[in-house]
């Protein structure tokens, strides 16, 4: 039986976490909070940037799978020294290191689909970010000091998801109400349900063709106003009317809360043209997307 420790406590850390305790591995979940141990699944509640508890903790463990997030606002502080010890932890102990993360650090991308072969060219500190930390962890791997590799989402979907669909539509959706959104309505974007993101990190920890490199994981493309009508649908609640937040509104929502404006950054999502071809995951790891009618009959 082996050992693998989580660090995060979302939703596809905890969806993670099942499929391999599911598979009769023992699993260490590693979060701030912490939280009460079930079969299979050992929490600890730790400061996981204190890179020599976490080390501690990771002793034995075949894989270190980051499912960890910060603040959304705070990123280009928080994100670095974060991610820096989990690599670490892996480095010292020996264990693989599986990084989730998400498709911002592409930036704009005008010349056709996103694949793992596109250039990461972030315009903005998130995006950055996020593409800084995969070099760091290549570096690491190419010097020999870990086996490193990234799963890269899109806009999560599914049970437990925290994104702009689960936070701005969903909820007014079932109740009837009309839906105020953050982006554009019918532009297509690239969503990952929960479970595909959590079949990918761990496939991709289970076949060595996957270390060194980035993967995609399995992406539905739709427009919000297509998930909203099939939500709908599945709740069997009226078609939503559904509006535009204008960036003035954005600009003045800042004043508020520092959520708000860090959304310009993926404006370029927005686009139409920032579409997503995960077939070489399917073909290589054997994971592909769900059909979108489940997953969004988990978030009813």
């Amino acid at each position: 039986m082996s050992l693998h420790v989580i660090v995060g406590a979302g939703a596809t850390a905890h969806a993670t976490a099942r499929l391999l305790v599911a598979d009769g591995e023992r699993v260490r979940m590693v979060s701030r909070r912490g939280g009460p141990d079930e079969p299979g699944i050992e929490r600890t509640a730790l400061d996981a940037t204190d890179v020599d508890a976490l080390t501690r903790l990771a002793e034995g463990a075949d894989t270190v799978f980051n499912c960890a997030a910060t603040a959304y606002h705070t990123w280009p502080e928080t994100v670095p020294p974060l991610f820096g010890a989990i690599r670490t932890a892996a480095e010292r102990t020996g264990a693989g290191y599986v990084m989730l993360t998400n498709l911002y650090g592409y930036g704009p991308v005008d010349d056709g689909p996103v694949t793992e072969a596109t250039p990461q060219r972030a315009t903005g500190p998130k995006g950055g970010t996020r593409a800084a930390m995969w070099r760091e962890a290549k570096a690491a791997h190419d010097e020999g000091r870990v086996r490193a590799t990234e799963v890269r989402a899109g806009q999560f979907l599914g049970a437990g998801a925290v994104s702009l669909f689960s936070i701005f539509v969903a909820p007014p959706v079932r109740a009837g109400r009309p839906a105020l959104v953050p982006t554009e309505l019918d532009h297509p974007h690239a969503f990952t349900a929960i479970g595909d993101a959590a079949r990918t990190l761990v496939a991709a920890s289970r076949n060595e063709a996957a270390w060194g490199a980035p993967w995609l994981a399995p992406t539905i493309t739709a427009t919000m106003r297509e998930l909203a009508t099939r939500y709908a649908a599945l709740a069997g609640v009226p078609v939503p009317e559904l509006g535009t937040l204008t960036d003035r509104e954005l600009t003045l929502l800042g004043l508020t809360d520092p959520f708000w404006p860090e959304l310009f950054e993926t404006r370029f999502m927005d686009t139409g043209r920032f579409v997503v071809d995960a077939g070489h995951t399917e073909r290589t790891l054997g994971v592909a997307a769900s059909p979108l009618d489940e997953v969004l009959a988990e978030m009813r």
